[in-house]
């Protein structure tokens, strides 16, 4: 298991610098210990046309498999330099719907983190999308199971040589918040109850 410092470090040179597949595939293979490199690529054909103004390809970099689960790493490559900041929805629905197996692989998957990469830019998004389910009720009153997926903010955030900021305390500080929200995606990945993380988070301490 990688040290605390060793973990820092992946992160600064993960998220602060701009987007690099090699050194995002040495930390996905570190987040969940292990993943399967099974790449492929994804040109035009597997878009749909919905995403084709905004997307020029995506490909899978390798995938994450339990008894019950299977996680995707994903990376989109953006057409537009806007669609990095203001089409998080955007974002979120096409991954959705390639978690459905809509387009891409056909099977079905329960959640994929994903960079968000566009032309030109040194900052791109790093992303968790999840599938959930949810009982709903028909008219007639009969339970019915519905898709959800985590709301495009709250597991989404900016990253890239030009986000953090250049004093040292800062740049500490920025560091902690990029440690708690991937601790959160992990939480939200394995479907911990409040009780579970604080023990988890107590036994970091």
């Amino acid at each position: 298991m990688m040290d605390k410092q060793s973990a820092i470090n992946l992160i600064r040179e993960t998220f602060e610098k701009p987007f690099e597949k090699e050194r995002f595939v040495y930390f996905a293979k570190n987040l969940f210990n292990r993943i399967s490199p099974e790449p492929f690529e994804y040109s035009w054909q597997f878009i749909p046309d919905t995403f084709k103004p905004y997307l020029s390809k995506y490909e899978r970099i390798g995938k994450y498999t339990t008894e019950d689960k299977r996680i995707d790493i994903l990376v989109v490559y953006l057409n537009k330099e806007t669609s990095i900041e203001r089409a998080r929805t955007m974002q979120r629905n096409f991954v959705a719907g390639y978690l459905m197996g809509k387009y891409g692989s056909p099977s079905e998957k329960d959640a994929a983190v994903v960079a968000f990469v566009s032309p030109g830019l040194e900052d791109w998004r790093f992303s968790l999308v999840k599938m959930e389910y949810k009982l709903t009720q028909t008219k007639t009153g009969r339970p019915k199971g519905e898709e959800e997926f985590t709301t495009a903010k709250r597991y989404s955030f900016l990253v890239g040589k030009n986000e953090p900021n250049h004093t040292a305390s800062t740049k500490q500080a920025k560091v902690k918040e990029y440690e708690h929200q991937i601790d959160q995606m992990v939480y939200k990945l394995y479907g911990l109850t409040e009780d579970e993380i604080k023990i988890v988070e107590g036994d970091n301490k």
